[in-house]
């Protein structure tokens, strides 16, 4: 690569046209003074691989991975971080400069939501959580959640056999923490200090059945999607004195994770959560006017 020749990055996804992975990136660059060329690529359900081969064959450095390709991206790998390992999916991976060496993959998006969860002032520690969901979603971020400690953790899902089946697997991460799984109809009736919502519920405007008796003024609600508007579970929380919050944090804070992994520089995320909170907006009332 030349050397006044931008480095090369990328999200990749199918669909991938939502994505703000590039806006956050190149705010992230400009932050810090990194020259870089962020893209984003549609790859077909059949063809990760060789779409991935071919972004190395022209200079690609590194490459954040979404939906439905995680687990392609750490299958891909031959080389991965602990919290990858953990999670059997990878949003992040670094490409080696020489191609004999193995693909190093990561996944920040843990790490991401206990960072987000801590700009806000959300303690995890020695506190009683819920999360709602067992797929890939709640995989993620379960090893980074059990390693602040929290007294318990419950994972309620529809299925509850899923549910059992993480407690088992992450037992041996759960330390002091009691960690349990339940039905999603099923859960005890008492208050949580943090509920945290990994079901796809909101992105159809539903709401989880739950009961009023899990939430109150000392309960901070976290709803994984992010829109203009607050979601039907944030809504649900605002209306019984909790404190509501959405995902955006967790995306732009496992971005600074990858971008960190790739330069060795960490950016600062608060300027970058006002602009894509912007931005998300000024598209919402575009969207209205049309």
């Amino acid at each position: 690569m030349a050397p006044n020749t931008p480095l090369l990055y990328a999200v990749i996804g199918n669909p991938i046209e939502h994505s703000r992975s590039p806006l956050i990136h190149r705010a992230f660059a400009r932050q810090l003074g990194i020259e870089l060329a962020y893209e984003k690529i549609w790859a077909p359900i059949d063809g990760f691989e060789e779409t991935v081969t071919a972004f190395v064959e022209k200079g690609g450095r590194g490459m954040n991975v979404t939906v439905p390709f995680k687990l392609q991206a750490f299958d891909l790998a031959g080389q991965h971080s602990e919290r990858a390992r953990r999670a059997l999916a990878a949003n992040t991976l670094v490409f080696p400069a020489n191609p004999d060496e193995p693909i190093y993959a990561d996944n920040t998006d843990g790490v991401g939501l206990v960072n987000d969860l801590a700009f806000h002032g959300v303690k995890i520690s020695g506190r009683r959580l819920l999360i709602l969901g067992a797929g890939g979603a709640t995989r993620g971020v379960l090893a980074p959640l059990l390693q602040e400690a929290p007294r318990e953790l419950v994972v309620a899902n529809r299925n509850p056999d899923r549910a059992y089946g993480l407690v088992e697997e992450f037992s041996d991460a759960a330390g002091d923490c009691l960690l349990s799984g339940c039905p999603l109809a099923g859960i005890e009736e008492s208050r949580f200090d943090l509920i945290i919502n990994a079901t796809p519920a909101s992105l159809s405007a539903q709401l989880p059945p739950l009961p009023d008796a899990l939430i109150g003024a000392g309960t901070a609600a976290y709803d994984m999607a992010y829109g203009a508007e607050p979601t039907v579970f944030m809504q649900w929380a605002e209306e019984r004195g909790a404190q509501a919050l959405d995902g955006l944090g967790m995306l732009v804070e496992q971005a600074a994770e990858s971008f960190a992994l790739w330069h060795g520089k960490r950016p600062d995320t608060a300027p970058v959560r006002e602009q894509l909170r912007q931005e998300i907006r000024e598209a919402a009332e575009r969207d209205a006017e049309d």
